[in-house]
């Protein structure tokens, strides 16, 4: 029997605004692996170049948990659900899913890894990690449309000084995650 081998790797964690996503990536047998690195080591254009050519070149599925999720679950929980909910839409079931990190989600029938920075090392997710930053990232760009004044379309939600400054000064929205300490300090100043 083939192996058929899943990357996976999460997006957004670490930020302060909205859900976080995971992107599941099965690549097919005739893409470059050399393109592929973690994406925190490309450039937006070259992020954008390659997430076209995985999804071309592989079968891949989104998943995500809310902000709702985060606030109630915590965001390590929100991150593995949102894995397991990727690992769970790939059309075909891989024999062997590679997960970014040190914690893998609990599923049964299916044989999970961690493998830290495996963004890093391992092509399946590398892929999984452009997949999952490119579509953040648009969502999230999409939403600073509407809320300029909190630069996201430059700090991606991160706790940025920008940010912070600006959520000192405008205020808390309702994209941003009341549980994380930076929102909830600010929130408990203004009790």
């Amino acid at each position: 029997m083939k192996r058929i081998i899943a990357g996976v790797d999460e997006v957004g964690r670490g930020s302060l605004i909205g859900p976080v996503y995971a992107a599941a990536v099965i690549l097919n047998s005739n893409i470059n692996k050399k393109e592929l690195k973690d994406s925190k080591k490309l450039n937006k254009i070259k992020r954008e170049v390659l997430a076209k050519y995985i999804k071309k070149n592989s079968t891949w599925a989104i998943g995500s948990a809310s902000l709702k999720e985060i606030e109630q679950i915590n965001i390590l929980n929100a991150s593995l659900l949102a894995m397991k909910r990727a690992i769970k839409k790939l059309k075909t079931k891989p024999t062997l899913v590679l997960i970014d990190g040190n914690k893998i989600p609990l599923m049964e029938n299916y044989k999970l890894k961690s493998i830290i920075k495996g963004d890093q090392k391992i092509s399946e997710i590398s892929a999984a990690s452009i997949i999952a930053k490119v579509f953040r990232d648009r969502l999230v760009t999409n939403l600073s449309k509407k809320f300029k004044k909190y630069s996201w379309s430059k700090n991606v939600g991160y706790g940025t000084k920008d940010h912070i400054v600006a959520i000192k000064k405008y205020g808390v929205t309702k994209f941003h995650r009341k549980t994380f300490k930076p929102i909830h300090n600010i929130l408990s100043l203004k009790k």
